[in-house]
């Protein structure tokens, strides 16, 4: 049965321009949303007036806008709501202590994986990350786990939409480039992000799977590249492959699953990709 939606047009401005704050850590004017929305500044500042009233926004004494405890509530509400996050905590803690690393969890949002949770790295030097941040799923490990599991119609679908921006000079620059790190990517049973989503910073992530056997989540451990060494990942992979399993099995997935879905994503969806390809050169 489709989906079925409602064209409220004032309530999806409203939230529209609420999410120009995600990421904007200095706040903003309501001169600079009119800019960005394309909306007269007049009606900008009604709708910021209106969720200020809310607690969704904070206004300064400037007129600059923050986001507001409302928001804070809601999203603490949110996480709070994820069984995943619940039952993935004890192992993260694991991960965390045995490898001394940032620790992540993430869930796929349209194009980007989500930190839904974070545990910090108890050395010094550290990478910076807060949950709630996106990251691409093209360029980073936690994203190329996302990808390399998807159902292959899915990932067929999703494909053309990655834009491949590059992020530095270690970014998969091609769509075919990515199928083949992809196909890697579900040999191996985990991903790597060589300083390619941001120099200097590696990561490596493993699946997670749900109990009807899809992965929809991934666990990751990030770190200065000075510490991590392509000999160090080869000796974090097991332990976050086995942090993975195991928080698999508190969702209720079994290995037999696995076997039982048939061709994988990767190879099914080049495939497609390559039919579609195929049948738009042909002659008509």
């Amino acid at each position: 049965m489709a989906k079925r939606t409602y064209n409220i047009t004032a309530l999806q401005r409203g939230l529209r321009l609420l999410n120009f704050f995600a990421n904007a850590e200095k706040g903003l004017t309501a001169s600079q949303v009119a800019k960005i929305s394309g909306l007269p500044v007049s009606t900008v500042h009604r709708f910021l007036v209106n969720l200020e009233s809310s607690s969704f926004l904070n206004c300064s004494d400037v007129g600059i806008y923050h986001l507001g405890l409302g928001c804070f509530s809601l999203g603490q509400a949110a996480l709070a709501q994820l069984d995943i996050r619940r039952l993935s905590l004890p192992y993260l803690q694991k991960l965390n202590q045995q490898t001394r690393e940032t620790v992540h969890l993430t869930v796929r949002h349209g194009l980007a994986a989500v930190y839904v949770e974070k545990l910090d790295s108890s050395e010094p030097l550290r990478i910076y990350s807060r949950i709630g941040a996106a990251v691409p799923l093209y360029c980073s490990a936690v994203g190329k786990v996302l990808l390399a599991y998807m159902p292959p119609q899915e990932l067929a679908n999703i494909i053309p939409q990655l834009e491949l921006k590059r992020m530095s000079a270690n970014t998969i620059g091609s769509i075919q480039e990515l199928q083949t790190h992809l196909q890697k990517v579900r040999r191996n049973g985990y991903a790597c992000d060589l300083e390619e989503n941001e120099p200097h910073i590696r990561c490596i992530a493993a699946p997670v799977w749900d109990h009807s056997g899809m992965v929809n989540a991934s666990l990751s451990i990030t770190g200065p590249a000075v510490r991590m060494s392509m000999t160090r990942l080869r000796e974090l992979a097991p332990l976050i492959q086995e942090a993975g399993a195991k928080i698999s099995s508190e969702l209720g997935y079994q290995a037999s699953m696995q076997t039982q879905r048939g061709p994988t994503g990767v190879t099914s969806a080049v495939h497609q990709l390559r039919s579609v390809s195929k049948a738009a050169s042909a002659p008509h």
